[in-house]
């Protein structure tokens, strides 16, 4: 067996492990039952909008139609007056609180911080819950977020999430992203103790946090202007705290060239984040390794290795969608998706700038974005 293909041998195995540690995590998450509360502190959910996603108004009534006993206010937030997602947003019905903001400063390169900047005068009540657009959740969710804010020393809460397509076949590919490959990968962390995430579908902290940190306008050009939060709120001393539900991230992807900018939009985030981590994360691609080291000659140990990694990611993929409670793509698709994947995962360590919703933004040394692309 020649060298290259040892290597690659050795690190899907390595793969195969990673693979089947992440599966025994998956079945060991529980995120059992909330305790019902009697009251809580009044919140604002704070939804920056662009266009008119698919499901936009289903997504934003599980917002609404809340299991919560404390007044609860909406603000949703555009960027101009004709953004298509206006289209979506239903007259809202007697007793509810909703406010509509439509921008009218620009305070950096990331078009959503601006717009958050934007709503955040419009916020009524202390308790500040951010989610983005594409996102649905269940009736306890202000509940669970409620209890787990109360604890002593947290100072933010994230949500882990899943995929689920909204567009059709290549949306539920896109999807599968988030769920086989994505979730496992925070779950491992998770356990690990070196995933440290605050994640846009949901951010959810006291406005005093917020102000303590500098405000949205601090965070206008940086492009995981999330996870920059979630390092703010931790420099104060606070933790991030991820409680034990998972959310939904809808997908509307309708290509594979619309798969391939979000995906490497994300990528990029990463490795400008963690590019020691962004490396070592090639032992998640077990499959594409496995079928490297084949190629190169590996034989039959490299042969068998292909069986066992498809295994292992039909199993993972499996747990994943139990734990969802839905089925993210078809299965016999997984090695498509997990060779998209892996092809994405190399892209990513030519890219200089990224596509966010139709802008060219250019990736800076110093984790910071600017407009246009790189010359």
């Amino acid at each position: 067996m020649i060298l290259p293909a040892s290597l690659f041998t050795l690190l899907g195995g390595v793969g195969v492990l990673y693979t089947l540690a992440a599966t025994i995590l998956v079945g060991r998450w529980r995120p059992g039952t909330v305790e019902t509360v009697a009251d809580g502190p009044s919140v604002t959910i704070l939804k920056p909008l662009y266009d008119n996603e698919p499901k936009l108004a289903e997504n934003l009534a599980t917002f609404l139609g809340q299991d919560y006993p404390a007044p609860v206010q909406m603000v949703c937030g555009v960027g101009s007056a004709d953004d298509g997602a206006l289209q979506a947003l239903n007259p809202p019905s007697a007793g509810e609180d909703f406010t509509l903001s439509i921008a009218t400063t620009n305070y950096g390169s990331n078009g959503k911080i601006s717009n958050l900047a934007n709503m955040q005068r419009y916020a009524t009540h202390d308790l500040l819950v951010l989610s983005d657009s594409d996102i649905a959740v269940g009736p306890d969710y202000l509940a669970r977020i409620a209890a787990a804010i109360a604890q002593p020393e947290v100072g933010a809460i994230t949500c882990l999430y899943a995929g689920r397509g909204d567009a059709g076949l290549w949306s539920r590919i896109a999807a599968a992203g988030i769920s086989y490959q994505f979730l496992p990968s925070v779950m491992i962390g998770l356990a690990t103790g070196l995933a440290k995430p605050c994640m846009g579908s949901t951010i959810a902290l006291r406005r005093e946090t917020l102000d303590h940190i500098g405000g949205f306008g601090r965070f206008a050009d940086i492009l995981a202007d999330d996870n920059a939060i979630g390092a703010a709120v931790r420099n104060l001393g606070l933790k991030v705290v991820v409680p034990p539900m998972i959310v939904t991230h809808g997908c509307a992807e309708t290509s594979l060239m619309d798969i391939a900018r979000h995906e490497l939009r994300w990528n990029a985030t990463v490795r400008a984040l963690d590019q020691a981590g962004f490396i070592g994360s090639i032992v998640t691609h077990p499959l594409p390794l496995a079928i490297i080291a084949f190629a190169l000659g590996g034989g039959t140990m490299a042969a068998w290795l292909i069986l066992i990694a498809l295994l292992a990611r039909i199993i993972l993929a499996a747990r994943i969608d139990r734990l969802a409670k839905r089925r993210t793509m078809p299965l016999w698709l997984l090695p498509f998706r997990d060779i998209v994947s892996f092809l994405l995962y190399i892209a990513t360590f030519f890219v200089r700038s990224v596509d966010w919703r139709g802008a060219k933004l250019r990736m800076e040394k110093d984790g910071r974005i600017s407009a246009g692309s790189e010359s």
